[in-house]
């Protein structure tokens, strides 16, 4: 099965990007310094088997190293700017407003990189289940989507817009 060349860019807007890519040389740069100077202190410390502080250093460097990798992966995929929008189509930087079937409830958000989570509204990715069941949806379209805990839910399209931003 093709997969389309869109579903593997994240769309950032310029001021997540420089956020991200900032945090991304930081913890590359001088955060791998710091983290292997505090695992030599603790080395030189003694017995590593009963040494805490060497343990607690090197766990963090995991997760320090883990942050990295994720951030070159969004910045390699990245693409700063708007991604293609259409009014009344969902799809990454739209406004969304949905309602859960059988329900009365609405529920509104972004469609957009989890990156971009300094929105004043709520952000849901389009490869979240919702965002990917709802994708590509037009208003009065409903959708189906598997919640973790492994239940059904519809959803019916009500609203999408482009996001205009604060």
């Amino acid at each position: 099965m093709a997969v389309s060349q869109n579903d593997s860019v994240t769309w950032l807007t310029q001021e997540a990007y420089d956020r991200l890519k900032e945090e991304y040389d930081r913890l590359s740069g001088p955060g791998r310094i710091e983290i292997a100077k505090k695992i030599e202190a603790a080395r030189e410390e003694g017995d590593l088997k009963e040494n805490g502080g060497y343990h607690a250093a090197k766990d963090e460097q995991g997760k320090m190293e883990a942050r990295i990798f994720h951030l070159r992966q969004i910045l390699d995929s990245a693409k700063v700017g708007e991604a293609p929008r259409t009014e009344g189509v969902v799809g990454p930087g739209m406004t969304v407003t949905i309602r859960f079937v059988g329900d009365e409830d609405e529920v509104t958000f972004l469609l957009a990189s989890r990156e971009e989570s300094g929105a004043p509204i709520d952000v849901y990715s389009p490869k979240s289940p919702l965002g990917a069941a709802i994708n590509g949806k037009k208003i009065g379209d409903k959708a189906t989507y598997t919640m973790p805990n492994g239940r059904s839910i519809t959803v019916e399209v009500l609203e999408a817009v482009p996001y205009i931003g604060n």
